[in-house]
């Protein structure tokens, strides 16, 4: 069973197929099985690694209490310990935070991120205006309808039970991973680290709307934007075919200037 140090916390990850590298990092209700398909589209062709933050999953979650501050080194320690470079990370939601900050701590390991559904909680005073707005809508609906459509829901009652039941495997919860984006980098901070930023998106994402993400690309001078037409928050599981093909896509796409060169 691969486990990694992360200052004396035990953190489970997997290693699949191989190519070059891209680490999943889950979001609040998930773990490294939620990639289930991911992994199954994607190995073929990259190496996919998936990861459990400390408290999710089958890493350590026996400590009182979490700090989301201390998510990021979860994932530096599976990069520093699989010895990964040029890799690529995808995070989900608030996961996109700790993909984040990681890739700016191992800069010389990552060479891009994808920032999912989030704006990676980068400190800027527009950007957090933009967002808090969308999160006062979004509170408005039930929690499992900001992640999956309706149609989905009322078509494939089997996956939305499936996708709830999730995070039943979870010690720690949304509230331990708030912090996360308390003193987030800056957009001088992302450009100076030389980490490629891609801010993936759903047309229908109830959480984080795509004007937001749109206005994020604007700021974030060399940044890629991909809208994904028809998918939801938790597209990645509503709609892993469009998903994957969009990671994928960024992939090849952000290696290529860096495989030229």
């Amino acid at each position: 069973m691969p486990i990694a140090d992360s200052d004396g916390t035990s953190i489970y990850y997997e290693r699949h197929g191989s190519g070059p590298a891209i680490l999943f990092v889950h979001g609040s209700g998930g773990h490294h099985a939620a990639w289930w398909q991911q992994v199954a589209a994607l190995r073929e062709e990259f190496t996919v690694v998936t990861v459990d933050l400390r408290g999710f999953g089958k890493s350590d979650s026996s400590m009182p209490e979490f700090d989301g501050q201390d998510f990021p080194g979860d994932v530096v320690a599976v990069l520093d310990q699989e010895d990964l470079t040029d890799a690529m990370l995808v995070g989900q939601s608030i996961g996109s935070v700790a993909a984040l900050r990681a890739g700016l701590l191992r800069a010389e390991r990552v060479g891009s991120v994808v920032l999912g559904h989030s704006l990676g909680g980068i400190s800027h005073p527009e950007l957090k205006e933009l967002a808090a707005a969308d999160r006062a809508e979004a509170v408005k609906l039930p929690v499992i309808d900001r992640l999956l459509t309706k149609g989905f829901q009322q078509e494939r009652a089997d996956l939305t039970f499936l996708f709830q039941q999730m995070g039943t495997f979870n010690v720690a919860k949304m509230q331990d991973l708030r912090n996360l984006d308390t003193d987030g980098p800056s957009l001088d901070d992302i450009q100076n680290s030389g980490v490629q930023v891609a801010f993936l998106a759903g047309e229908k994402d109830a959480v984080l709307s795509v004007k937001t993400v749109t206005r994020a690309h604007e700021l974030l001078p060399g940044s890629h934007l991909e809208i994904v037409p028809d998918a939801p928050h938790s597209m990645y599981w509503e709609t892993p075919a469009k998903y994957n093909a969009a990671v994928a896509h960024l992939r090849r796409t952000l290696t290529a200037p860096k495989e030229a060169a």
